[in-house]
């Protein structure tokens, strides 16, 4: 691999220096004028690791996500849709934050030797991005990243990024017998159409579905997927709003899921009507949350926690239907964000496991695989079910004994094909909501009905230095600074049904403070005394 290649090419893109950049659960994310260089810089690691795995294509996806349109990121996709391996964040970090070109190439060819990676063998990235304008201008410098390292690229240009994640398994699994699917942004559309019509088994979805796109990429892959569907197949109509990718500052302006989860109302440019079905995905469609006015009560929220249980539920009936109780293990995976009531419903009314994971789908989803079936999500609408080939073969392996159990099992088929394998994936699950509510009977307020959520409160507090905080117990606990959480402790004791943990913020100088309890204005007094404590051993 030719070195002074690499070396001008890189000259190109100059990274901003002081600066530190760290890859995280959502690669380096920043302000989009910092990332040109770093874009130059993942397309180098990508085509190592593209090639330290034998040739098989990485997906690399250009996105800010929930973030302002001024903001982008960039983050690596592992060959079967996963994230990239965690041992390789670090390679990421280290590569991005060489100092200068020619430090650059030093490290780039003392990774590959350390790793034992032969340059001269072939590789191949694929990429997309979302409606950011900035997504143009990164896209040239990854490309030409690839270009000096002499690596196969594939651009699919605009995409969600749950797409470019079912593009990459794709990609890395066509014409083997467990191909995934085909290759194209019309194969997923496909895919999850004919799995949709499939998992209804003949039932129709009742009520207009009103979807608030956040202004993203979603907005035109949504109006894009409709055009396979057949309303007169499910009784499925869907009204789409704030699709509007040609102002780029109104991505995510108050609207969104990020922006109904965290302001607990509906979009500023919408008026729900009571009783209407809505839902909102985030900037690049890979969260969902649902929504409704209720008549008396008024705005009522159905997030990552409700979509959790609603899913656990249907697909457990399904196993004992299909009488696979003894074969199929299910679970479910939260971070310390999950309502406790949440948690109580699935394990004592449900009587399904419960298991709890740091913050970060990666560690979710990390967490899902050792269940046959391992539903996550966390409380911000972003999450999947995934289905273990153990569960592919059981369910092919069982003979019907009767309609009920056909039934089962071919929705349980269905489903597998529906949701999406390689990451949540805001479209694939609202179609999942769709199929599961159809197959109960149930309107949003039947959903809403199987259990109260706590009252529950989100605090940011500033202090002097965030390191000092740090967490044990899936982050419900802290270790440090040392008697910090005996005070806590002390104080949750004080309160009915009360829960409260700190954890220090992976951004910004600040701890987040979640508390909950039995009622509004303890959670409130309960948020602000911890916060107060927080403060005080905050440096």
């Amino acid at each position: 691999m030719d070195r002074d290649l690499i070396l001008s090419a890189s000259k190109k893109h100059d990274i901003v220096p002081g600066k530190v950049y760290k890859y995280g659960t959502a690669g380096f994310r920043m302000s989009a004028d910092l990332l040109d260089g770093v874009t130059f810089r993942v397309g180098l690691l990508s085509a190592l690791r593209s090639r330290k795995l034998n040739g098989q294509a990485i997906g690399v996806m250009i996105t800010a996500s929930h973030n302002p349109a001024v903001d982008n990121g960039v983050k690596i996709v592992d060959p079967m849709g996963d994230m990239l391996e965690q041992e390789w964040e670090a390679h990421a970090t280290n590569l991005v934050n060489a100092p200068s070109h020619d430090e650059l190439v030093d490290y780039f060819h003392k990774l590959a030797e350390t790793l034992k990676i032969d340059l001269s063998a072939p590789g191949k990235v694929i990429a997309g991005r979302d409606t950011r304008p900035s997504g143009k201008t990164l896209v040239t410098a990854l490309s030409d990243a690839l270009a000096a390292t002499n690596t196969t690229y594939v651009d699919y240009k605009i995409l969600t990024t749950p797409q470019l994640h079912y593009l990459t398994r794709c990609v890395n699994t066509e014409g083997t017998p467990g191909a995934y699917g085909e290759v194209s942004e019309t194969g997923y559309y496909n895919k999850l159409i004919q799995a949709f019509y499939r998992a209804l088994r003949g039932r129709t979805i009742s009520g207009k579905l009103s979807v608030d796109c956040a202004n993203g990429v979603g907005g035109p892959k949504l109006n894009e997927l409709l055009k396979h569907h057949d309303p007169s197949k499910t009784g499925l109509e869907v009204k789409v709003y704030n699709d509007d990718v040609l102002r780029p500052e109104v991505l995510n302006l108050d609207c969104g899921a990020d922006f109904v989860k965290t302001r607990q109302r509906a979009p500023v440019s919408v008026k729900p009507a009571p009783g209407e079905r809505w839902c909102s995905l985030d900037g690049d469609a890979d969260r969902l949350i649902y929504y409704w006015v209720d008549p008396e009560t008024g705005f009522f929220m159905l997030d990552g926690d409700r979509i959790a249980t609603l899913a656990a539920s249907f697909i457990a009936d399904l196993i004992r239907t299909a009488d696979l109780q003894d074969n199929v293990r299910i679970g479910v995976v939260q971070t310390a964000y999950a309502n406790g009531s949440s948690t109580k419903y699935v394990e004592q009314h449900l009587q399904i496991p419960v298991v709890f994971t740091p913050t970060g789908v990666k560690h979710l989803h990390h967490a899902a695989c050792s269940y046959d079936i391992g539903v996550y999500f966390e409380a911000n609408g972003h999450g999947t079910v995934l289905f273990s080939q153990n569960t592919w073969a059981e369910v092919k392996r069982k003979e019907p004994q009767s309609p009920a159990q056909k039934d089962a099992l071919e929705t349980l088929s269905a489903l597998g094909d529906l949701i999406n394998q390689t990451v949540g994936d805001a479209i694939s699950d609202m179609l999942m909501v769709e199929v599961i509510l159809a197959h109960k009977g149930w309107s949003l307020r039947d959903w809403a009905m199987t259990y109260q959520d706590l009252p529950n409160r989100l605090v940011r507090v500033e202090v002097g230095n965030k390191d000092l905080f740090q967490t044990t117990d899936a982050e419900r606990k802290l270790s440090q600074p040392e008697h910090c959480q005996d005070d806590i402790d002390k104080v949750v004791k004080k309160y009915t049904n009360a829960r409260s943990f700190a954890r220090a913020s992976g951004t910004e100088n600040a701890c987040r403070v979640y508390a909950e309890a039995a009622t509004r204005s303890e959670a409130d007094e309960l948020a602000n005394k911890v916060a107060a404590i927080v403060k005080a051993y905050g440096g």
